[in-house]
């Protein structure tokens, strides 16, 4: 039998304690070092860390800033709505839960469909609209079901409202949901949780001033991130508020003044810029698309043979017609081509050298002798298929560019056709074919190639009323943030002086004041009972091309689309002027008997109750 060692086995036992406590020591050594690290050396970084892992960052989103015109009147303003929105993680069957909404409330498959993709935007824990507006039947009904509709809500939001509709929807526009292109070039800082964006009109012009700057606030969420209370937040600040130059009255009056025609009114303040009224009619009403329009009536819009969503002002192209005139008689003056007393005799009819065409006058008979003015006066076609053959295109778009024709005009609104000045480079380039000198003949009266916006023609026509002084126009006045005072915003709206002989501009002038009140004037009706002195000149713009024995004044036309276009240009007191009109009336026919007019109640009213 072995005998056991006993100082063996104890000097073993007492070496693994040894070791063991060695491993001990050192394990809690090491522990004691990351403790002193983690609380000590690294505490600002896993503070930080243990921070933003329970503390997320929630917008405030600011309140939209209210549009007026000059006079205070509210043209844009935010509304109180509930709206029915829906908290995703905390549905169990959104599906279930969308249906049996939607037998409480009428819920249409285009605000399903918004939803759903708003959806996909955003966060589960963040609420989503369903419906913007609830009626107050709607709210009464939810209410009552709503303890037994785990994640759905009804929110006070604000919405947009244009109390106007019509009147100012081109010209304003309208604020809609945003989209995935927009969501991509907007700065998720300012537009996080926000819904809406400027769509057109000073909406769109004026989104920076408008939306203002979001706020935020920190939420302790627990580890889901469901929201547990509020700690801390810096504010939202409001959009600026914006006013307008527009006179909503006079706004009103062109509109209407325009009658059964569709087309444009423009009225500026020639030695300011700014925008007097801004009509493109039909307009249409711009609240249906804050909320998102639906199909059918979107589809009924865009089918329209009005075309009530097309901005006739600022988009819709023209020929001048004979308001291009008075830009053609002073190009000849300046290049020296003619003299105010030259004569030439109108027989009814021109012919270039060695052709046998006829470019027939609007009157059948000619008009005689006529120098300059009269051929103003009583728009003598003849005189100006003439000088615009003497000219040459190119002569003549080098000066027409300098009233602003070809060009955008600069007004602060989104869209603006550029029209079209031709020249012979243009045409080359454009349409890969030489220029003739027949296209330059009608080029003269404002034909052809030639065309215009409304705006371009109120710009030129101010710039004519300024003797030289070109300004760029625009609709926006004051801007007034927050706590703050109204502050202008076009400062110096002008562009710079042309480089005319004045006594050219003031026989031009003469002759457009002839127009109005000489009795041989194309629109001398429209002076009676005035007791100011108007300058304009009428245009009567042919749209459709007849053979060369016809008179398409004399045909019987069915289609009214196929009617000219009524034009009329003007500025008034003629010696110290304070605005400056441009009317087109689409296929109205004669520029005297239906757009001057127009343009005599726009005058009348705005030398009556224009504010100082």
């Amino acid at each position: 039998m072995r005998l056991k060692d006993a100082v063996g086995e104890n000097r073993l036992f007492l070496s693994r304690i040894l070791t063991a406590a060695g491993v001990i020591a050192l394990l809690t050594l090491a522990l004691i070092a990351r403790l002193i690290y983690l609380q000590v050396l690294g505490h600002e970084r896993y503070a930080t860390l243990a921070h933003d892992n329970q503390v997320k960052i929630a917008p405030l989103i600011p309140t939209r800033g209210l549009i007026y015109d000059r006079r205070g009147v509210v043209l844009a303003e935010n509304v109180p709505v509930y709206s029915l929105e829906i908290v995703p993680e905390q549905v169990q069957d959104l599906d279930a839960t969308l249906a049996t909404l939607a037998q409480l409330i009428e819920l249409s498959p285009e605000e399903i469909e918004q939803f759903k993709q708003q959806l996909r935007r955003r966060r589960r824990f963040e609420s989503v609209p369903v419906k913007l507006r609830l009626s107050e039947v709607e709210v009464a009904k939810l209410a009552v079901r709503r303890p037994f509709l785990r994640g759905v809500e009804v929110q006070a939001r604000l919405i947009r409202h244009y109390p106007y509709g019509e009147l100012v929807s081109h010209l304003v526009g309208y604020v809609g949901r945003i989209n995935e292109q927009e969501l991509k070039r907007l700065d998720p800082a300012e537009y996080r949780g926000a819904t809406h964006i400027g769509k057109v009109g000073v909406e769109q012009s004026y989104e920076a001033l408008l939306h203002g700057h979001t706020g935020y606030v920190e939420i302790e969420t627990n580890a889901r991130g469901r929201e547990l209370r509020a700690l801390q937040e810096s504010p939202p600040r409001g959009g600026a508020d914006l006013y307008l130059s527009i006179d909503l009255e006079l706004q009103k009056i062109a509109y209407e003044a325009l009658g059964e025609h569709n087309g444009a009114v423009v009225a500026l303040d020639p030695k300011t810029g700014e925008v007097l009224a801004l009509v493109s009619k039909p307009g249409f009403d711009p609240n249906p698309f804050v909320l998102g329009i639906n199909r059918q009536d979107y589809q009924a819009l865009l089918s329209s043979p009005e075309r009530p969503l097309f901005d006739r002002a600022l988009r819709g192209i023209y020929p001048p017609g004979s308001t291009i005139k008075p830009f053609v008689g002073l190009a000849g003056l300046h290049y020296g081509v003619i003299n105010p007393l030259r004569r030439l005799y109108c027989p009814g009819f021109y012919q270039l050298p060695g052709v046998s065409h006829r470019y027939r006058d609007w009157r059948k008979g000619g008009h005689g002798g006529v120098d300059l003015k009269a051929a103003i006066v009583q728009s003598c076609d003849v005189y100006f298929y003439d000088l615009a053959h003497h000219l040459g295109i190119d002569k003549m778009h080098a000066f027409l560019r300098q009233f602003g024709f070809g060009r955008p005009s600069g007004i602060d609104l989104p869209g603006e056709n550029r029209g079209i000045l031709p020249s012979s480079k243009w045409k080359r380039e454009t349409l890969g074919k030489p220029w003739y000198p027949g296209e330059t003949v009608i080029a003269g009266i404002g034909q052809g190639y030639v065309k215009v916006t409304a705006v371009q023609l109120a710009k030129a026509v101010a710039i004519l009323a300024n003797r030289g002084t070109v300004v760029t126009p625009h609709v926006a006045a004051l801007e007034r943030s927050p706590g703050t005072e109204p502050k202008r915003l076009f400062t110096d709206p002008v562009e710079g002086k042309l480089e005319i002989d004045a006594r050219f501009l003031d026989k031009v002038i003469d002759a457009m004041v002839g127009v109005v009140h000489s009795r041989s004037g194309t629109a001398w009706r429209i002076s009676l009972g005035a007791d100011y002195t108007i300058a304009g000149k009428t245009g009567t713009a042919q749209v459709f091309s007849v053979k060369q024995n016809q008179d398409h004044r004399n045909l019987k036309l069915k289609d009214k689309k196929l009617q000219d276009h009524a034009l009329f240009i003007a500025f008034a007191p003629a010696d110290d002027p304070r605005i400056a009109v441009a009317v087109i009336a689409e296929n109205a026919g004669h520029g005297g008997s239906e757009a001057a007019p127009v343009a005599r109640q726009v005058i009348d009213y705005y030398l009556k109750h224009s504010l100082p």
